[in-house]
């Protein structure tokens, strides 16, 4: 059974029924942008995946702080009170967000990058880390320091809590393990088993790290209700786009650590020693991994798009992003030069990613013509999670490549693919142009023509039209 009952869909629902809701507000909705065949039209944003844009919630709630900005833990004065307590109750929002237990600790970050290398700081010496080769390369990279065992993609749920059981049982006991899993994949939108997945984890004697990245944004995160050790997610993939992002969970392993980064904010107390060395108490809180000015704004923007996020409700979010999905998929299912890239299935639960390839097109040609004739943004590449898009493309994992760029060799060239992604700030209209332009441009071609700049494919400045 999957960890996240809504996210199973069944049939469209018909699109006067009350369930279908509008979508949220975002910063943005009303931007143009020109087509190459003359005109302008408004940008469709289906890279959300990437980076989605900001909620006009967000940005109300930020703009209305700015004249208030202070520093944080360091004055005295009334906007520096101010900020002080809005960036503790930002984490306190962030924490019921999350569903954190008691004694868990919210520490603000840059990005999931950055909390997952934070993490990678401060695990305990011959700690052994578990991962997929099908999770992100935020994900992949930070445990420089353990030693790491890589797990090949699973073609189920079922067999990747299997093969994770299969890993834990072979490791030594004596030492420290942890399992790094993503909730949502970056390339394919499938979920993956958490609940089940950090069942095996702690049967084992290992923790778990959820990447909720791609998680966080479209459904609830519950990191009692999931039982996961620790949380990582980015304010930039939750329409909270300044800066920020979050490590939640357990305690232990943070204060037992040094600090992150050494500096002020971080340290409790510092002395001068006899001997004329540095004496220094750091902190046991969150603040012990906080070191420098932190990003105020972009910790309150997270706050904001939470509690939107919360109002708004993920039950009616999640069932008109249901919708969306339905629609694109049964839209690309309709041509037959398009293939979608899946794990688990046609049936498995998912947000709202796609990734596909067109039969005869190279996937940056096709993310250029849409842009420069639709005005459709959209995402190419390996989406920094090669080993995976390798596998879903039928390639040799080992192979080298530039990320599928048009200049790479001709064995290389269809090593990419094309990143559809939306939520809840997605008009109903972006994903009908999308299916209609992918419609079109596999029956008639581009309308343009195209060249390589700098490793991109872009409209030929000449003008051509093809």
């Amino acid at each position: 059974m999957s960890a996240y009952p809504n996210a199973a869909a069944t049939t469209t629902p018909p699109a006067d029924d009350p369930a279908c809701a509008a979508p949220l507000e975002v910063l943005g909705r009303d931007v143009t942008v020109p087509l190459v065949t003359g005109g302008e039209v408004t940008y469709a944003a289906l890279d959300y995946a990437a980076s989605a844009p900001a909620l006009q919630r967000v940005w109300d709630d930020v703009a209305a702080y700015a004249p208030y900005y202070g520093s944080v833990h360091r004055g005295a004065g009334y906007l520096s009170q101010l900020s002080t307590d809005l960036f503790e109750s930002s984490r306190r929002t962030v924490a019921e967000f999350l569903g954190c237990r008691p004694g868990d600790q919210v520490v603000f970050t840059r990005s999931t990058t950055d909390s997952l290398n934070l993490l990678a700081a401060v695990i305990p010496d011959g700690c052994e880390v578990f991962v997929f080769e099908t999770e992100h390369h935020a994900a992949l990279l930070p445990w420089r320091g353990a030693r790491v065992t890589c797990l090949d993609a699973p073609r189920t749920p079922g067999e990747a809590v299997a093969a994770l059981e299969r890993a834990l049982a072979g490791r030594d006991s004596r030492t420290s393990a942890l399992v790094c899993v993503t909730g949502a994949s970056n390339v394919t939108g499938e979920l993956w088993p958490v609940r089940e997945l950090a069942a095996a984890a702690h049967a084992h004697g290992a923790r778990i790290v959820l990447d909720a990245a791609q998680l966080a944004p479209h459904h609830p995160v519950d990191i009692a209700g999931l039982d996961v050790d620790w949380v990582a997610f980015s304010g930039h993939k939750l329409y909270a786009p300044f800066g920020s992002g979050v490590l939640a969970g357990r305690a232990d392993w943070l204060q037992d650590a040094e600090p992150y980064l050494a500096g002020g904010g971080a340290s409790r107390t510092v002395t001068r020693r006899t001997d004329g060395a540095v004496e220094v108490a750091w902190h046991t809180t969150a603040a012990r991994h906080e070191a420098g000015s932190p990003n105020v704004i972009g910790v309150y923007a997270i706050a904001s798009a939470c509690q939107a996020l919360t109002d708004a409700g993920f039950d009616t979010l999640v069932e008109r992003e249901q919708r969306l999905i339905i629609r694109v998929r049964a839209g690309l299912a309709e041509v037959p030069e398009v293939r979608v890239l899946s794990l688990f299935g046609d049936d498995a639960p998912r947000v709202g990613v796609l990734s596909f390839v067109v039969e005869g097109w190279n996937s940056s040609h096709f993310a250029a013509a849409l842009s420069a004739e639709y005005g459709i943004g959209v995402r190419d590449g390996l989406f920094c999670a090669h080993p995976l898009v390798r596998t879903l493309l039928g390639s040799d994992p080992q192979d080298p490549g530039e990320c599928g760029a048009p200049e790479a060799e001709p064995g290389e060239r269809s090593l990419n693919a094309i990143r559809v992604s939306f939520g809840a700030g997605t008009p109903d209209e972006h994903v009908d142009r999308f299916v209609g332009a992918v419609k079109e441009l596999v029956r008639d071609g581009a309308r343009w023509s195209y060249r390589t700049e700098e490793g991109r494919c872009v409209p030929d400045r000449d003008g051509a039209a093809a």
